[in-house]
């Protein structure tokens, strides 16, 4: 199995190559194969109209995205330092990517803005679910506390299908993410199942991201025994991801992670 961390953000720090090395110095030492770098869409003025819906819904929201880092750096320079790390060689394979935060009011923007961009990969992740975030401290009064949580569960897994019909992206983010709002509530296998073999038919990868259990104290290590034993019989590829912030966090959980996949008899990308 090659190991690969798929998703860590340049979040924290500058969009320069040094930044970048300091990733790629943890993840060697990790003894990594593979490291997939990326940074939220929301760090890009380019990609404010994305974000529409979520300003709309309500000014909290609003004032979140008016927050230090939010459309701080154009894509222009972003896309100008995947050109420098291409130039390098490197001690283990380095892709350069974006997270793309979906949504269906969005979609046909995602799909201008994201055509023919030089980059080596697309992640698709749903953090809204009709113009309301799911994973911020305010989202309790404004989502959870509003609306039955089964019904905001079953919108999110919409939402992902849509991101995987979509045909936009390589790769899903944390497909399963929601659940660390919503204890309470069981996914329903027939939708997870509809997912998967939507992905499979497409060829999209599958995040089994760690990021859900050392971020916020979620017992399951990445996806549930429900998602990975759908996927293994859909015959998805699963790429284990840690959603680091900071060069630490590279590989956090993902030998545990891995060590789940091969249990479970889930290929791993």
């Amino acid at each position: 199995m090659q190991r690969i961390d798929g998703h860590v953000h340049l979040e924290h720090g500058p969009l320069s190559v040094a930044y970048v090395e300091q990733f790629v110095a943890a993840a060697q030492k990790a003894g990594l194969d593979c490291l997939q770098i990326l940074d939220h869409t929301h760090r890009f003025r380019e990609f404010c109209p994305a974000y529409q819906s979520v300003i709309d819904a309500d000014p909290l929201q609003a004032q979140w995205l008016s927050g230090k880092g939010k459309f701080k750096d154009s894509l222009t320079e972003y896309l100008e330092l995947v050109r420098q790390m291409k130039q390098h060689v490197w001690p283990l394979e380095v892709r350069l990517g974006l997270e793309v935060c979906y949504t269906p009011e969005s979609e046909l923007f995602l799909r201008e803005i994201c055509r023919g961009l030089p980059l080596d990969f697309l992640v698709g992740s749903v953090h809204s679910i009709d113009g309301l975030l799911y994973d911020m401290p305010f989202s309790q009064p404004l989502l959870w506390q509003k609306y039955a949580h089964q019904v905001i569960v079953d919108r999110y897994l919409d939402c992902v299908l849509q991101s995987v019909q979509s045909g936009l992206f390589d790769q899903i983010g944390h497909p399963d993410t929601v659940k660390m709002a919503a204890w309470d509530v069981t996914m329903d296998p027939a939708r997870i199942r509809e997912i998967a073999e939507e992905a499979q038919l497409r060829g999209i990868v599958l995040e089994c991201n760690t990021g859900c259990h050392w971020r916020y104290a979620h017992s399951d290590l990445g996806l549930s025994d429900t998602w990975l034993e759908i996927l293994a019989e859909a015959g998805n590829r699963v790429i284990t991801a840690s959603d680091a912030h900071d060069p630490e966090d590279v590989n956090r959980d993902l030998e545990r992670a891995r060590a789940r996949l091969v249990q479970f008899n889930v290929r791993c990308a």
